[in-house]
Order: structure tokens, then sequence, then C-alpha cells
């Protein structure tokens, strides 16, 4: 299935990029895209926005699937869908 990502605020600064697609199997959790995500970025991700080994994110930063922050769903355990829209985003946003 295929998942885009819109990468908002600072944490475009760690991805240097604004968006991405992933394919991942059907089923998957939130967690299995971001930690793909925090494999492709690396360090600076990995310090700054997730910790891929206690699963959780950086108070700093929230996640949105379909527009619903993570925390109103499932949080971390959300399963995905195909062609589902997840947003990663600092909580102070400034243009």
């Amino acid at each position: 299935m295929q998942v885009k990502v819109h990468y908002i605020g600072l944490i475009k600064s760690y991805t240097n990029t604004s968006q991405d697609e992933f394919e991942l199997s059907n089923g998957s959790l939130l967690s299995e895209l971001l930690d793909k995500i925090a494999q492709d970025f690396g360090k600076q991700f990995i310090q700054e926005v997730y910790d891929p080994i206690k699963k959780e994110m950086k108070a700093s930063f929230v996640v949105m699937v379909n527009g619903v922050l993570m925390d109103q769903l499932k949080g971390i355990n959300t399963p995905l869908r195909d062609r589902d829209t997840v947003i990663l985003m600092s909580l102070v946003t400034g243009g």
C-alpha cells in the first residue's frame, strides 16, 4: 500500500524534503512507518523527532493521519490504509 508523508516546519529541515511516499505492507502501523522514516533520515531525526527504540515522538512534535492527531486515534499503533496521508510537524509552526 502507498502512504504519502508531508514534513512541515522544523521537520522539513531535518529531512530536506517536504514530502515522501512509502510503500508499506497491508496492515502496517504508524510506528512501522515512523521506523522507516527514522531509518531513512538517521541520527538527527532520531534525536530530535522520533525514537524508534522507545516508539515515541519527542514532545515538540506531532503526527496526523488523514487530518486527525495520532493521539485521537490509536497513537503509535494506528493502523494505516492505502493512500493515507500522514503529516509530521512541530507543535509550533510559523510562516
